[in-house]
């Protein structure tokens, strides 16, 4: 069957969402603007979500999966889930499904005139700490980056398989995806979503992570953007 959309789910420790995730998709896919299927990727879960996993994907032909033997965070997940992706689009949202995946849809009406298109969180359902941390977190980011993105951690995105198969991952440079198709020159563009509180499971990141840690990786990024090699190929024979 051929598709023309692969949406990468990363997953750790989400046993209590995973039947709603596979409920959600399921109905998406029935109403995708594109054909798409859906692409689990196991981060080194502890809990029966590999379990899960492996049920959906037996019961359902548009679903499959890749499992970690450890846990590597989530930059590893996503850079794992574009190198297994052979669709001409990629996308992912995040298994606590505080997006809706229908959004999806807002996001493909663009694509054809950008490479990337991300979500921004309206009305977030957040604490206030993690919406003025995440808050402070995107400013720094926007100010060393210069993407004009509002939210790039929103877990709603779809980018051309072309480019993201050309980004070097590192540890926490899934927040920096947009920034990275500037660099090859793309076209990025963000648009509001929906988002929902979080119904089942824990989040995965603390203050830490959302604040000290995203700074730490600017710097990063400024090293990677120094050194970054952008190419594009005229003729092959």
């Amino acid at each position: 069957m051929t598709y023309d959309f692969t949406i990468i789910v990363p997953v750790y420790n989400e046993e209590d969402n995973l039947d709603r995730v596979e409920k959600e998709l399921s109905d998406y896919i029935k109403i995708a603007t594109k054909k798409t299927k859906i692409l689990f990727v196991n981060d080194g879960s502890i809990d029966q979500s590999q379990v899960i996993i492996e049920r959906i994907c037996n019961e359902n032909s548009d679903f499959s999966f890749i499992s970690f033997k450890e846990n590597r965070g989530l930059s590893a997940a996503i850079s794992a889930g574009f190198k297994n992706t052979t669709t001409k689009l990629v996308g992912y949202i995040d298994s606590d499904l505080q997006t809706d995946p229908k959004d999806f849809n807002l996001l493909l009406e663009q694509i054809p005139e950008y490479d990337l298109v991300t979500g921004v969180r309206s009305n977030r359902k957040d604490s206030f700490v993690k919406n003025m941390s995440s808050t402070i977190a995107n400013g720094i980011r926007r100010s060393f980056t210069n993407d004009g993105m509002d939210d790039t951690g929103c877990p709603l995105k779809v980018i051309k398989t072309e480019f993201a198969s050309k980004i070097p991952m590192f540890k926490g440079l899934h927040r920096f995806l947009p920034a990275m198709i500037l660099l090859q020159d793309g076209k990025i563009k963000q648009i509001p979503v929906s988002h929902f509180p979080r119904i089942a499971g824990e989040a995965k990141y603390g203050l830490w992570n959302r604040l000290v840690g995203p700074l730490v990786d600017c710097f990063a990024y400024l090293w990677m953007k120094k050194k970054y090699i952008n190419y594009n190929i005229e003729k092959q024979g």
